[in-house]
């Protein structure tokens, strides 16, 4: 398979302003990503698509293409998919969508969504074990699969309830991660169908896949993950994290 990856950055966060020209350890958010995603090589080409001429000027300083789309798309995958139909990206049979906000994403959960397309799904993603008492931070979505490893629900609920509350043991709890891989028949199916019910009331994109009937792989990862930048409180604990890798 041939891999394009895209980066969906988009400027206009209200939880956090500019968040893709955010500073991380000195250097824009947007650039953290590319650096990490490029670390990994197991992407064909990578390329950002963007609604900000800043941004795009920022994404350029890296050695990666900037692709400008429209301003009015509603979600992540509606701009990872007008960037991914241009004609130029035509040889590639999978589009990996790597989300601008998570600097920290592992190489596991790259490969291993990617791997979930080789066994057959419409779509890979990727989960990490999530200790009970983060479980209702609603900022760290949850995912449920079944036997095959394909999932069943994202919530940003707590899922599984546990109803019987003496057993606080850990291993019931995935957090999703931000990559998304598709098919290109899936990404096509997935921006054509109309926002589903769940999803609105979640603010989560990927029940829509569910809703029209797409397989969604979930490749486990063995170790926690943190959660994406999407406040100011996560962009201090991603600061301090980064300096910690560093020694």
């Amino acid at each position: 398979m041939r891999v394009l990856g895209v980066i969906p950055a988009r400027l206009g966060s209200t939880r956090l302003p500019n968040k893709p020209l955010q500073l991380l350890a000195g250097e824009p958010l947007i650039t953290r990503v590319i650096q990490r995603v490029m670390e990994y090589g197991v992407l064909q080409d990578l390329v950002v698509a963007t609604d900000s001429h800043m941004v795009a000027q920022v994404v350029e300083r890296t050695g990666v293409r900037a692709i400008l789309t429209h301003d009015g798309h509603v979600s992540g995958t509606d701009r990872v998919a007008e960037a991914a139909g241009r004609p130029e990206f035509a040889q590639f049979d999978v589009v990996a969508n790597v989300q601008g906000d998570e600097p920290f994403i592992p190489r596991d959960a790259v490969a291993g969504a990617i791997e979930r397309i080789g066994m057959g799904d419409d779509i890979g993603t990727a989960a990490a074990p999530l200790a009970v008492e983060l479980a209702d931070d609603p900022a760290r979505v949850k995912v449920v699969t079944d036997a095959g490893g394909r999932a069943l629900y994202f919530s940003r609920s707590v899922i599984p309830h546990r109803r019987e509350t003496t057993d606080p043991s850990d291993g019931l709890y995935w957090q999703h991660l931000g990559i998304y891989v598709y098919t290109r028949a899936a990404l096509s199916r997935w921006v054509g169908a109309p926002p589903s019910a769940a999803e609105q009331a979640e603010r989560l994109e990927q029940l829509r896949a569910l809703h029209v009937g797409l397989t969604i792989g979930v490749a486990r990862l063995s170790e926690a993950a943190l959660p994406g930048v999407d406040t100011p409180d996560d962009l201090r604990r991603a600061e301090a994290h980064w300096h910690a890798l560093q020694g």
